[in-house]
């Protein structure tokens, strides 16, 4: 189960693609639909998804003057928006520490080097970096998410692997925050005599950037047919929809899909196993995509 809701936005592109098609002759200019796979990465490290598109030609041709994506959010009631202008969705970079000691019996630890031991320190000093290394004003989170070492209660194990992710708003904060990372692990490492390798995925997302013009030209397209348009504040989720953005002008925006009968502060978010849609948001989200494309071609109703 991938609970996220992207077959929600396959299902609005493709009613769009349905309503655009049915009405060519009144669009002035060249609509390209993105169908996007492997959004949230390939096994191993493979590239995919937005940054793949582009490589394999998708903006060429002719190239776009601007690019508009959606997201369902359970955060926003339905027939809800949310956006913002600027640096709205924070870059995402996934690490893997590998560290190594010296396996020996549990009954004779200094007879070897724990990588447990290490890995434990090696975790709660990376919390540092954001609690005392940054100025804190501005957003970012490193989330070490799974540790995985030994298999017998009564033996050292000889390796440690960690895993997690690093989230920030500003180049200049991923590219200080992953030195320190690095610089920490192997300190740490070689000080209590062990080894650690830092190993970062090469599949990493860049932040988020709404075009402040795009998105103050095309915000009242928004409101006019959601029931709230809500200013949103940056999120630290992160979407590769930034390679789009890098590329032309972007927009991208939010479409509430929790029922009027629930509060959505207490619906499950995205990604959680209790995730549920209220199709009616899908009206909205399609609803967003014809009326962006017909103000942004001056095509008028579509």
């Amino acid at each position: 189960m991938h609970a996220c809701g992207h077959d929600c936005h396959t299902a609005v592109l493709m009613a769009a693609v349905e309503v655009l098609a049915a009405h060519r002759n009144q669009i002035r200019g060249t609509i390209k639909l993105l169908f996007q796979p492997a959004e949230e990465n390939l096994p191993g490290g493979e590239i995919g998804g937005a940054r793949r598109m582009i490589a394999e030609g998708a903006f060429a041709d002719p190239k776009p003057d601007a690019v508009f994506g959606l997201h369902v959010i359970s955060a926003l009631p339905t027939g809800a928006i949310g956006y913002r202008p600027g640096r709205s969705m924070a870059s995402s970079d996934e690490f893997r520490i590998i560290v190594s000691g010296r396996q020996t019996h549990a009954a004779f630890p200094w007879g070897g080097v724990d990588p447990i031991v290490v890995a434990a320190q090696i975790v709660s000093a990376l919390q540092s970096i954001e609690s005392r290394q940054v100025d804190v004003t501005e957003p970012s989170v490193l989330t070490v998410a799974t540790i995985h070492g030994g298999n017998r209660a009564n033996i050292i194990p000889d390796q440690v692997l960690m895993s997690g992710t690093l989230r920030t708003m500003s180049e200049d904060r991923r590219s200080f925050m992953k030195q320190r990372v690095d610089e920490i692990a192997t300190t740490i490492a070689a000080g209590m005599e062990a080894r650690a390798k830092v190993d970062w995925m090469p599949n990493g997302y860049p932040v988020v950037v709404n075009d402040p013009d795009l998105t103050a030209r095309m915000a009242p397209s928004l409101a006019r047919l959601a029931t709230r348009l809500v200013l949103l504040p940056p999120v630290m989720a992160s979407e590769d929809f930034s390679y789009f953005a890098q590329a032309a002008p972007g927009m991208f925006f939010y479409v509430g899909i929790t029922p009027p009968d629930q509060n959505p502060a207490h619906a499950p978010v995205n990604h959680s196993p209790l995730f549920k849609v209220d199709e009616a948001g899908l009206v909205t989200g399609l609803r967003s995509l014809l009326h962006v494309v017909a103000d942004y071609t001056n095509s008028g109703p579509i």
